[in-house]
């Protein structure tokens, strides 16, 4: 599973609207409305590198509302809660 956070620049007038219709891309398991420099955090989830290019330039820059979009590609991930689950045997 390929994970890319996606920072998201868009109308501030329509961030609800903007972070609702991004939700419900597919590709897209998760979106926060933050403070500081961006708008909207989404993470996205896929299986194939071709697959983040059409869910971020493809969908996620072509919603109504949206500005302007930075990607960080995720190498791996270190998560507390991740790991618990992975070593709760009969848990």
């Amino acid at each position: 599973m390929i994970t890319s956070i996606v920072m998201v620049s868009c109308d501030t007038a329509r961030i609800p609207e903007v972070a609702e219709t991004i939700a419900d891309l597919s590709a897209v398991s998760e979106v926060y409305s933050t403070t500081g420099a961006v708008d909207l955090i989404a993470i996205v989830r896929v299986r194939e590198f071709d697959e983040v290019a059409e869910a971020i330039a493809g969908k996620i820059a072509k919603v109504p509302g949206v500005q302007h979009t930075e990607t960080h590609i995720a190498f791996r991930a270190y998560s507390r809660h991740d790991l618990e689950q992975a070593f709760a045997i009969g848990s």
